[in-house]
Protein backbone atom coordinates (compact mmCIF):
# COMPACT_ATOMS: atom_id res chain seq x y z
CA UNK A 1 0.00 0.00 0.00
CA UNK A 2 1.35 3.03 -1.24
CA UNK A 3 1.00 6.41 0.84
CA UNK A 4 -1.74 8.00 -1.34
CA UNK A 5 -3.97 4.84 -0.92
CA UNK A 6 -2.80 4.98 2.90
CA UNK A 7 -4.66 8.13 2.70
CA UNK A 8 -7.93 7.36 1.06
CA UNK A 9 -7.74 4.13 2.82
CA UNK A 10 -7.10 5.55 5.96
CA UNK A 11 -10.02 7.83 5.49
CA UNK A 12 -12.71 5.40 4.73
CA UNK A 13 -11.68 3.79 7.94
CA UNK A 14 -12.59 6.07 10.06
CA UNK A 15 -15.51 6.93 8.55
CA UNK A 16 -16.29 3.51 9.44
CA UNK A 17 -15.28 4.12 12.82
CA UNK A 18 -17.61 6.97 12.90
CA UNK A 19 -19.97 5.29 11.63
CA UNK A 20 -19.72 1.90 13.89
CA UNK A 21 -19.74 4.01 16.69
CA UNK A 22 -22.39 6.21 15.98
CA UNK A 23 -25.00 2.96 15.52
CA UNK A 24 -23.50 0.75 17.97
CA UNK A 25 -26.78 0.82 19.54
CA UNK A 26 -28.46 -1.18 16.68
CA UNK A 27 -26.00 -4.41 17.16
CA UNK A 28 -27.26 -7.51 18.76
CA UNK A 29 -24.33 -6.57 22.16
CA UNK A 30 -23.39 -10.36 22.79
CA UNK A 31 -22.38 -12.50 19.32
CA UNK A 32 -24.48 -15.54 18.39
CA UNK A 33 -21.31 -17.82 17.49
CA UNK A 34 -20.01 -20.55 19.26
CA UNK A 35 -16.26 -21.44 19.26
CA UNK A 36 -14.54 -22.05 16.00
CA UNK A 37 -17.39 -20.19 13.78
CA UNK A 38 -14.48 -18.08 12.17
CA UNK A 39 -12.45 -21.20 11.17
CA UNK A 40 -15.15 -22.44 8.58
CA UNK A 41 -14.97 -18.39 6.53
CA UNK A 42 -10.86 -18.22 6.41
CA UNK A 43 -8.44 -20.59 4.41
CA UNK A 44 -6.34 -23.02 5.85
CA UNK A 45 -3.04 -21.11 4.68
CA UNK A 46 -2.10 -17.58 4.71
CA UNK A 47 -2.33 -16.04 0.82
CA UNK A 48 0.42 -16.33 -1.49
CA UNK A 49 -0.45 -13.03 -3.41
CA UNK A 50 -1.61 -10.02 -1.91
CA UNK A 51 -5.50 -10.21 -1.55
CA UNK A 52 -7.12 -6.61 -2.70
CA UNK A 53 -7.96 -3.90 0.37
CA UNK A 54 -11.95 -4.21 -0.81
CA UNK A 55 -12.02 -8.01 0.38
CA UNK A 56 -10.23 -7.41 3.65
CA UNK A 57 -12.49 -4.41 4.05
CA UNK A 58 -15.37 -6.36 3.59
CA UNK A 59 -14.58 -9.30 5.62
CA UNK A 60 -14.70 -6.78 8.53
CA UNK A 61 -18.17 -7.17 8.64
CA UNK A 62 -18.68 -10.33 7.23
CA UNK A 63 -15.98 -11.83 9.40
CA UNK A 64 -14.46 -10.00 12.20
CA UNK A 65 -18.22 -8.29 13.61
CA UNK A 66 -20.27 -11.43 13.79
CA UNK A 67 -18.26 -12.63 16.58
CA UNK A 68 -17.55 -8.65 18.42
CA UNK A 69 -18.99 -7.79 21.53
CA UNK A 70 -19.70 -4.54 21.88
CA UNK A 71 -18.20 -2.99 24.30
CA UNK A 72 -19.45 0.48 23.88
CA UNK A 73 -23.13 -0.66 23.15
CA UNK A 74 -25.89 1.30 25.48
CA UNK A 75 -26.75 -2.04 26.69
CA UNK A 76 -23.96 -3.19 27.39
CA UNK A 77 -23.58 -3.74 31.14
CA UNK A 78 -21.41 -6.45 32.00
CA UNK A 79 -17.90 -6.19 33.94
CA UNK A 80 -16.99 -2.52 34.55
CA UNK A 81 -16.79 0.67 31.30
CA UNK A 82 -14.05 -0.16 28.52
CA UNK A 83 -14.73 3.24 27.45
CA UNK A 84 -13.07 5.43 24.41
CA UNK A 85 -13.41 8.43 22.78
CA UNK A 86 -12.62 10.34 19.83
CA UNK A 87 -9.57 11.94 21.34
CA UNK A 88 -8.29 8.80 22.33
CA UNK A 89 -8.58 7.07 19.11
CA UNK A 90 -6.75 10.20 18.06
CA UNK A 91 -3.85 10.16 20.40
CA UNK A 92 -3.11 6.25 19.55
CA UNK A 93 -3.51 7.10 15.79
CA UNK A 94 -0.52 9.31 16.17
CA UNK A 95 1.48 7.25 18.47
CA UNK A 96 1.16 4.33 16.26
CA UNK A 97 2.71 5.93 13.10
CA UNK A 98 5.20 6.99 15.40
CA UNK A 99 5.80 4.09 16.72
CA UNK A 100 8.86 4.74 19.13
CA UNK A 101 9.85 1.94 22.11
CA UNK A 102 10.15 4.07 24.98
CA UNK A 103 12.26 1.87 27.09
CA UNK A 104 14.59 5.03 28.05
CA UNK A 105 14.78 8.63 27.86
CA UNK A 106 17.35 8.43 24.65
CA UNK A 107 14.84 6.03 22.76
CA UNK A 108 12.41 8.81 22.20
CA UNK A 109 12.61 11.74 25.41
CA UNK A 110 9.01 13.03 24.35
CA UNK A 111 7.59 9.67 25.31
CA UNK A 112 9.45 10.07 28.43
CA UNK A 113 8.82 13.53 29.16
CA UNK A 114 5.36 13.88 28.23
CA UNK A 115 4.39 10.48 30.49
CA UNK A 116 6.10 12.28 33.29
CA UNK A 117 4.03 15.41 33.38
CA UNK A 118 0.97 13.67 32.21
CA UNK A 119 0.83 11.63 35.42
CA UNK A 120 1.81 14.06 37.79
CA UNK A 121 -1.62 15.99 36.25
CA UNK A 122 -3.35 13.19 36.74
CA UNK A 123 -1.67 12.19 39.93
CA UNK A 124 -3.04 15.93 41.31
CA UNK A 125 -6.79 15.68 39.34
CA UNK A 126 -6.80 12.94 41.84
CA UNK A 127 -5.89 14.33 45.01
CA UNK A 128 -3.12 11.80 45.24
CA UNK A 129 0.05 12.76 47.84
CA UNK A 130 2.92 15.35 46.72
CA UNK A 131 5.25 11.99 47.33
CA UNK A 132 3.89 10.47 44.07
CA UNK A 133 5.04 13.45 41.52
CA UNK A 134 8.00 13.28 39.31
CA UNK A 135 8.24 17.15 39.45
CA UNK A 136 8.49 17.35 43.43
CA UNK A 137 11.51 18.56 45.40
CA UNK A 138 10.66 16.16 48.47
CA UNK A 139 9.17 13.41 46.31
CA UNK A 140 11.40 9.71 45.44
CA UNK A 141 8.62 8.83 43.58
CA UNK A 142 6.16 9.16 40.60
CA UNK A 143 3.96 7.95 38.00
CA UNK A 144 3.93 5.38 34.73
CA UNK A 145 1.66 4.16 32.34
CA UNK A 146 1.47 0.42 32.60
CA UNK A 147 -1.05 -1.93 30.66
CA UNK A 148 -3.33 -3.02 33.30
CA UNK A 149 -3.91 -2.76 37.19
CA UNK A 150 -2.90 -6.83 37.45
CA UNK A 151 0.58 -5.80 35.63
CA UNK A 152 0.78 -3.06 38.09
CA UNK A 153 -0.31 -5.33 41.13
CA UNK A 154 2.12 -7.83 40.34
CA UNK A 155 5.23 -4.98 39.79
CA UNK A 156 4.51 -3.34 43.22
CA UNK A 157 4.44 -7.10 44.80
CA UNK A 158 7.79 -8.14 43.25
CA UNK A 159 9.12 -5.27 44.57
CA UNK A 160 7.70 -5.16 47.79
CA UNK A 161 9.35 -9.24 47.62
CA UNK A 162 12.69 -7.52 46.75
CA UNK A 163 12.87 -4.77 49.33
CA UNK A 164 11.74 -7.36 52.17
CA UNK A 165 14.52 -9.81 50.61
CA UNK A 166 17.33 -7.28 51.12
CA UNK A 167 16.27 -6.68 54.60
CA UNK A 168 16.25 -10.11 55.89
CA UNK A 169 19.45 -10.56 54.17
CA UNK A 170 21.13 -8.03 56.68
CA UNK A 171 20.05 -10.22 59.67
CA UNK A 172 20.62 -13.58 57.48
CA UNK A 173 23.38 -12.56 55.10
CA UNK A 174 23.70 -16.11 53.85
CA UNK A 175 20.25 -17.41 53.63
CA UNK A 176 19.17 -18.00 49.54
CA UNK A 177 16.99 -15.76 48.53
CA UNK A 178 14.24 -18.66 47.34
CA UNK A 179 14.23 -19.70 51.12
CA UNK A 180 13.66 -16.16 52.38
CA UNK A 181 10.90 -16.07 49.98
CA UNK A 182 9.31 -18.77 51.04
CA UNK A 183 8.43 -16.95 53.78
CA UNK A 184 6.70 -14.27 52.37
CA UNK A 185 3.18 -13.42 52.63
CA UNK A 186 0.96 -11.15 51.64
CA UNK A 187 -2.82 -9.80 52.38
CA UNK A 188 -6.15 -8.86 50.39
CA UNK A 189 -9.37 -9.30 50.77
CA UNK A 190 -11.80 -11.84 50.14
CA UNK A 191 -13.42 -9.41 47.49
CA UNK A 192 -10.06 -8.43 46.01
CA UNK A 193 -9.91 -8.99 42.03
CA UNK A 194 -8.21 -12.54 40.75
CA UNK A 195 -5.20 -10.74 39.73
CA UNK A 196 -4.08 -10.75 43.51
CA UNK A 197 -3.75 -14.25 43.21
CA UNK A 198 -2.26 -14.48 39.90
CA UNK A 199 0.30 -12.14 41.05
CA UNK A 200 0.92 -14.88 44.49
CA UNK A 201 1.32 -17.22 42.15
CA UNK A 202 3.61 -15.98 39.64
CA UNK A 203 5.96 -14.23 42.45
CA UNK A 204 5.89 -17.78 44.60
CA UNK A 205 4.36 -15.10 47.65
CA UNK A 206 1.53 -16.42 49.27
CA UNK A 207 -1.22 -14.68 49.56
CA UNK A 208 -4.12 -14.88 52.45
CA UNK A 209 -7.57 -13.62 51.91
CA UNK A 210 -9.26 -12.17 54.83
CA UNK A 211 -12.90 -11.58 55.38
CA UNK A 212 -14.72 -8.12 55.27
CA UNK A 213 -17.03 -6.55 57.26
CA UNK A 214 -21.12 -6.37 56.73
CA UNK A 215 -19.84 -3.48 54.15
CA UNK A 216 -17.69 -5.88 52.03
CA UNK A 217 -15.03 -3.49 53.50
CA UNK A 218 -11.34 -5.06 55.12
CA UNK A 219 -10.75 -3.68 58.26
CA UNK A 220 -7.66 -2.77 60.53
CA UNK A 221 -8.67 -5.24 63.63
CA UNK A 222 -8.66 -8.67 60.85
CA UNK A 223 -5.60 -7.50 59.64
CA UNK A 224 -3.92 -6.85 62.27
CA UNK A 225 -4.96 -9.98 63.52
CA UNK A 226 -3.67 -12.14 60.63
CA UNK A 227 -0.16 -10.61 60.96
CA UNK A 228 0.14 -11.36 64.64
CA UNK A 229 -0.58 -15.08 63.79
CA UNK A 230 1.20 -15.40 60.44
CA UNK A 231 4.13 -14.12 62.14
CA UNK A 232 3.87 -16.93 64.96
CA UNK A 233 4.32 -19.35 62.44
CA UNK A 234 7.11 -17.72 61.16
CA UNK A 235 6.41 -16.01 58.17
CA UNK A 236 7.12 -12.65 57.37
CA UNK A 237 4.34 -10.15 56.27
CA UNK A 238 5.42 -7.91 53.49
CA UNK A 239 2.61 -6.67 51.32
CA UNK A 240 -0.93 -5.94 51.38
CA UNK A 241 -3.40 -5.08 48.78
CA UNK A 242 -6.60 -2.51 49.48
CA UNK A 243 -8.83 -2.61 46.87
CA UNK A 244 -11.21 0.58 46.26
CA UNK A 245 -14.07 -0.10 44.52
CA UNK A 246 -14.34 -4.20 44.30
CA UNK A 247 -15.00 -6.54 41.18
CA UNK A 248 -18.32 -7.77 42.85
CA UNK A 249 -20.01 -4.87 44.57
CA UNK A 250 -17.38 -1.80 44.18
CA UNK A 251 -16.94 -2.22 47.89
CA UNK A 252 -13.87 -0.07 49.49
CA UNK A 253 -10.85 -1.48 51.71
CA UNK A 254 -10.75 1.03 55.12
CA UNK A 255 -7.22 2.60 54.15
CA UNK A 256 -7.38 4.89 57.44
CA UNK A 257 -7.14 1.74 59.38
CA UNK A 258 -4.73 -0.44 57.06
CA UNK A 259 -2.03 2.58 56.43
CA UNK A 260 -1.08 3.01 59.95
CA UNK A 261 -0.77 -0.87 60.73
CA UNK A 262 1.26 -1.06 57.07
CA UNK A 263 3.54 1.04 58.91
CA UNK A 264 4.13 -0.22 62.02
CA UNK A 265 4.56 -3.61 60.71
CA UNK A 266 6.55 -2.66 57.86
CA UNK A 267 4.43 -4.16 54.95
CA UNK A 268 4.25 -2.21 51.30
CA UNK A 269 0.58 -0.99 51.48
CA UNK A 270 -0.78 -1.07 47.45
CA UNK A 271 -3.74 -0.02 46.28
CA UNK A 272 -6.09 -1.62 43.23
CA UNK A 273 -8.76 1.33 42.53
CA UNK A 274 -8.82 0.29 38.53
CA UNK A 275 -12.82 1.29 38.30
CA UNK A 276 -13.14 3.72 41.02
CA UNK A 277 -10.31 5.85 40.84
CA UNK A 278 -11.81 7.72 38.12
CA UNK A 279 -14.19 8.77 40.66
CA UNK A 280 -11.30 11.28 42.45
CA UNK A 281 -11.45 13.37 40.18
CA UNK A 282 -14.21 14.49 41.96
CA UNK A 283 -13.78 16.10 45.77
CA UNK A 284 -17.08 14.10 46.83
CA UNK A 285 -15.73 11.13 46.44
CA UNK A 286 -12.06 11.39 47.91
CA UNK A 287 -13.64 10.43 50.92
CA UNK A 288 -12.49 6.99 49.79
CA UNK A 289 -8.90 8.09 49.92
CA UNK A 290 -8.24 8.56 53.27
CA UNK A 291 -5.40 6.77 54.71
CA UNK A 292 -3.85 7.56 51.04
CA UNK A 293 -1.12 9.06 52.66
CA UNK A 294 -0.03 5.27 54.27
CA UNK A 295 0.45 4.03 50.59
CA UNK A 296 3.45 2.97 48.78
CA UNK A 297 1.82 2.25 45.56
CA UNK A 298 -1.78 3.53 43.84
CA UNK A 299 -3.03 1.83 40.61
CA UNK A 300 -6.40 2.91 38.35
CA UNK A 301 -7.38 2.40 35.01
CA UNK A 302 -8.31 5.35 32.88
CA UNK A 303 -9.05 2.84 30.31
CA UNK A 304 -12.20 2.31 32.34
CA UNK A 305 -14.10 4.71 33.01
CA UNK A 306 -12.42 7.98 31.81
CA UNK A 307 -12.53 7.87 28.04
CA UNK A 308 -9.06 6.68 27.51
CA UNK A 309 -8.93 3.24 25.11
CA UNK A 310 -7.26 0.11 26.71
CA UNK A 311 -4.94 -0.31 27.42
CA UNK A 312 -3.56 2.65 29.69
CA UNK A 313 -3.28 1.98 33.78
CA UNK A 314 -1.76 4.62 35.79
CA UNK A 315 0.67 3.36 38.13
CA UNK A 316 2.16 5.20 41.50
CA UNK A 317 5.27 4.98 43.82
CA UNK A 318 6.34 6.72 46.20
CA UNK A 319 9.59 4.81 46.14
CA UNK A 320 11.02 4.96 42.80
CA UNK A 321 14.39 3.12 43.81
CA UNK A 322 12.59 0.49 45.07
CA UNK A 323 11.12 -0.20 41.58
CA UNK A 324 15.32 0.28 40.54
CA UNK A 325 16.54 -2.30 42.80
CA UNK A 326 13.75 -4.79 41.41
CA UNK A 327 14.02 -4.55 37.24
CA UNK A 328 16.62 -2.86 36.58
CA UNK A 329 19.15 -3.95 33.66
CA UNK A 330 22.10 -2.48 32.27
CA UNK A 331 23.65 -3.68 29.22
CA UNK A 332 25.83 -1.50 27.05
CA UNK A 333 23.63 -1.25 24.19
CA UNK A 334 20.81 0.45 26.77
CA UNK A 335 23.14 2.96 28.16
CA UNK A 336 23.22 6.78 27.25
CA UNK A 337 24.68 9.90 27.85
CA UNK A 338 21.84 10.80 30.39
CA UNK A 339 21.74 7.37 31.59
CA UNK A 340 20.93 8.25 35.94
CA UNK A 341 20.23 11.65 35.05
CA UNK A 342 16.79 11.13 32.94
CA UNK A 343 14.24 8.39 34.11
CA UNK A 344 14.42 5.37 32.16
CA UNK A 345 11.12 3.41 32.49
CA UNK A 346 12.47 0.32 31.49
CA UNK A 347 13.52 -0.09 34.92
CA UNK A 348 9.93 0.42 36.55
CA UNK A 349 8.01 -2.42 34.39
CA UNK A 350 8.39 -5.52 33.37
CA UNK A 351 8.97 -5.79 29.72
CA UNK A 352 11.63 -3.76 27.88
CA UNK A 353 9.75 -2.20 25.15
CA UNK A 354 6.46 0.28 25.81
CA UNK A 355 4.25 2.20 23.69
CA UNK A 356 3.70 6.36 23.61
CA UNK A 357 0.56 5.57 25.47
CA UNK A 358 0.52 9.14 26.87
CA UNK A 359 -0.41 11.11 23.98
CA UNK A 360 -4.08 9.30 24.30
CA UNK A 361 -4.03 9.94 27.68
CA UNK A 362 -2.68 14.07 27.01
CA UNK A 363 -5.34 14.14 24.38
CA UNK A 364 -8.21 13.10 26.62
CA UNK A 365 -7.42 15.71 29.56
CA UNK A 366 -6.50 18.65 27.34
CA UNK A 367 -9.89 17.58 25.09
CA UNK A 368 -12.33 17.41 27.70
CA UNK A 369 -10.78 19.42 30.78
CA UNK A 370 -11.25 18.65 34.31
CA UNK A 371 -14.34 20.31 34.56
CA UNK A 372 -16.24 17.96 32.10
CA UNK A 373 -14.45 15.07 33.18
CA UNK A 374 -16.08 15.76 36.25
CA UNK A 375 -19.25 16.24 35.12
CA UNK A 376 -18.78 12.74 32.90
CA UNK A 377 -18.07 10.78 36.49
CA UNK A 378 -21.15 12.26 38.59
CA UNK A 379 -23.27 10.70 35.54
CA UNK A 380 -23.89 7.46 38.09
CA UNK A 381 -26.62 4.64 37.86
CA UNK A 382 -29.40 5.92 40.55
CA UNK A 383 -32.03 5.73 38.04
CA UNK A 384 -31.34 1.81 37.10
CA UNK A 385 -31.49 1.74 41.13
CA UNK A 386 -34.76 3.31 41.76
CA UNK A 387 -36.13 1.35 39.04
CA UNK A 388 -35.15 -2.00 40.97
CA UNK A 389 -36.27 -0.50 44.30
CA UNK A 390 -39.60 0.12 43.04
CA UNK A 391 -40.35 -3.47 41.70
CA UNK A 392 -41.16 -6.13 45.02
CA UNK A 393 -39.80 -8.66 43.43
CA UNK A 394 -36.58 -7.68 43.20
CA UNK A 395 -33.58 -6.94 45.84
CA UNK A 396 -30.55 -5.10 46.15
CA UNK A 397 -28.47 -6.62 48.39
CA UNK A 398 -25.48 -4.35 49.07
CA UNK A 399 -25.37 -0.63 48.83
CA UNK A 400 -24.77 1.24 45.12
CA UNK A 401 -21.29 2.70 44.93
CA UNK A 402 -20.67 5.33 42.01
CA UNK A 403 -22.17 3.17 38.56
CA UNK A 404 -22.41 -0.25 39.74
CA UNK A 405 -25.58 -1.73 40.75
CA UNK A 406 -25.98 -5.44 42.31
CA UNK A 407 -29.88 -6.92 42.31
CA UNK A 408 -31.40 -10.63 42.57
CA UNK A 409 -34.71 -11.97 42.29
CA UNK A 410 -36.22 -12.58 45.36
CA UNK A 411 -36.03 -16.36 46.82
CA UNK A 412 -33.51 -19.22 45.60
CA UNK A 413 -30.65 -18.54 43.93
CA UNK A 414 -32.23 -20.41 40.64
CA UNK A 415 -34.58 -17.64 40.16
CA UNK A 416 -31.65 -14.59 39.79
CA UNK A 417 -30.00 -17.49 37.31
CA UNK A 418 -32.33 -18.35 35.25
CA UNK A 419 -32.87 -14.95 34.76
CA UNK A 420 -29.65 -13.91 34.40
CA UNK A 421 -29.62 -16.94 31.14
CA UNK A 422 -32.62 -15.78 29.50
CA UNK A 423 -31.22 -12.00 29.64
CA UNK A 424 -27.97 -13.31 28.09
CA UNK A 425 -29.42 -15.61 25.40
CA UNK A 426 -31.50 -12.44 24.11
CA UNK A 427 -28.15 -11.00 22.99
CA UNK A 428 -30.17 -7.38 23.90
CA UNK A 429 -27.91 -6.68 26.78
CA UNK A 430 -25.31 -8.09 28.45
CA UNK A 431 -24.70 -8.46 32.10
CA UNK A 432 -22.67 -10.74 34.38
CA UNK A 433 -22.93 -12.46 38.15
CA UNK A 434 -21.50 -12.20 41.27
CA UNK A 435 -21.98 -13.69 44.71
CA UNK A 436 -22.75 -11.99 48.13
CA UNK A 437 -22.99 -14.21 50.98
CA UNK A 438 -23.44 -17.88 49.48
CA UNK A 439 -26.26 -14.87 47.14
CA UNK A 440 -26.12 -15.05 43.19
CA UNK A 441 -26.48 -11.52 41.82
CA UNK A 442 -26.26 -9.70 38.79
CA UNK A 443 -24.23 -6.61 38.17
CA UNK A 444 -25.30 -3.63 36.28
CA UNK A 445 -23.69 -0.80 35.25
CA UNK A 446 -23.23 1.76 32.85
CA UNK A 447 -20.45 1.00 30.64
CA UNK A 448 -21.46 3.22 27.53
CA UNK A 449 -20.47 6.75 27.04
CA UNK A 450 -23.52 6.61 24.74
CA UNK A 451 -26.16 5.50 27.10
CA UNK A 452 -29.15 8.05 27.61
CA UNK A 453 -32.41 7.51 30.45
CA UNK A 454 -34.11 5.49 27.74
CA UNK A 455 -31.86 2.72 26.89
CA UNK A 456 -31.68 2.02 30.78
CA UNK A 457 -35.39 2.47 30.90
CA UNK A 458 -35.10 0.24 27.38
CA UNK A 459 -33.05 -2.61 29.71
CA UNK A 460 -35.13 -2.55 32.62
CA UNK A 461 -38.41 -3.32 30.65
CA UNK A 462 -36.35 -6.55 29.53
CA UNK A 463 -35.23 -7.53 32.80
CA UNK A 464 -38.69 -6.84 34.57
CA UNK A 465 -40.85 -8.63 31.98
CA UNK A 466 -38.68 -12.05 31.74
CA UNK A 467 -38.23 -11.72 36.05
CA UNK A 468 -42.54 -11.78 35.98
CA UNK A 469 -42.54 -14.41 33.72
CA UNK A 470 -39.74 -16.58 35.45
CA UNK A 471 -41.58 -16.13 38.61
CA UNK A 472 -45.07 -17.07 37.63
CA UNK A 473 -43.53 -20.05 35.56
CA UNK A 474 -42.25 -21.13 39.12
CA UNK A 475 -44.93 -20.61 40.65
CA UNK A 476 -46.93 -22.49 38.53
CA UNK A 477 -45.03 -25.40 39.02
CA UNK A 478 -45.32 -24.93 42.53
CA UNK A 479 -41.90 -23.43 43.45
CA UNK A 480 -43.86 -20.93 46.07
CA UNK A 481 -46.90 -21.57 47.48
CA UNK A 482 -48.19 -17.87 46.70
CA UNK A 483 -47.05 -14.53 45.88
CA UNK A 484 -47.29 -13.17 49.11
CA UNK A 485 -44.72 -16.04 50.14
CA UNK A 486 -42.69 -15.14 47.66
CA UNK A 487 -41.99 -11.91 48.26
CA UNK A 488 -41.60 -12.51 51.64
CA UNK A 489 -38.43 -14.74 51.23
Amino acid sequence: MEPEEYRRRGKEMVDYICQYLSSVRERRVTPDVQPGYMRAQLPDSAPMDPDSWDDIFGDIEKIIMPGVVHWQSPHMHAYFPALTSWPSLLGDMLADAINCLGFTWASSPACTELEMNVMDWLAKMLGLPDKFLHHHPDSMGGGVLQSTVSESTLVALLAARKNKILEMKLSEPDADESSLNSRLIAYASDQAHSSVEKAGLISLVKIKFLPVDENFSLRGETLKEAIAEDRKKGLVPVFVCATLGTTGVCAFDNLSELGPICVAEGLWLHIDAAYAGTAFLCPEFRLFLDGIEYADSFAFNPSKWMMVHFDCTGFWVKDKYKLHQTFSVNPVYLRHPNSGAAVDFMHWQIPLSRRFRSLKLWFVIRSFGVKKLQAHVRHVSKFFESLVRSDPLFEIPAKRHLGLVVFRLKGPNCLTEKLLKELSSSGKLFLIPATIHDKFIIRFTVTSQFTTREDILQDWNIIQHTAAQIVSQNYEKGGVRNNKQHLEL
